[in-house]
């Protein structure tokens, strides 16, 4: 009776076998980095070259949606003055500003890519004077 069963010798390993299953882990870092990484540093260092050629006269757009125009800034502050109103002047953070509307630009719009209808040259109808709401004459009902 034999109680021990014999061991047998396996095959050496494929030395490239580690190799083959790191290389699937190499290329999705590799998309990512194309995809995501990449183009956010681009547009990163946009935005770090339009604060720094932030002049007095620039109008901007903050990450909150004013529109101000640029009165002072301070080469070596974080902040800018920017009035929003005539004389209503605020301290903006360089880093909220998003856009700086150059002479003539306005801020940026969604792109429609929808054909614009073709103008036809007949005059367009004019259209009658809508009457106010009814709701603003009629008291509510009461109620009880």
């Amino acid at each position: 009776m034999m109680l021990i069963s014999p061991a047998y010798a396996q095959a050496g390993g494929d030395p490239t076998g580690g190799l083959m299953s790191l290389l699937p882990l190499v290329l999705i870092f590799v998309v990512f980095y194309f995809i995501l990484i990449r183009p956010q540093q681009k547009k990163a260092k946009e935005h770090r070259a339009m604060l720094v050629d932030l002049k007095r006269g620039d109008r901007i757009v903050t990450g909150g949606g004013l529109i101000a125009t640029v009165i002072r800034v301070t080469a070596d502050s974080e902040e800018v003055i920017a009035e929003i109103a005539r004389d209503v002047r605020v301290k903006v953070v360089k880093s909220t500003i998003q856009h700086v509307m150059r002479e003539g630009t306005e801020a940026p719009a969604k792109q429609d890519n929808k054909p614009k209808a073709e103008k036809s040259e007949e005059k367009p109808e004019e259209k009658a004077e809508e009457p106010p709401p009814a709701n603003d004459a009629v008291p509510p009902p009461k109620q009880g």
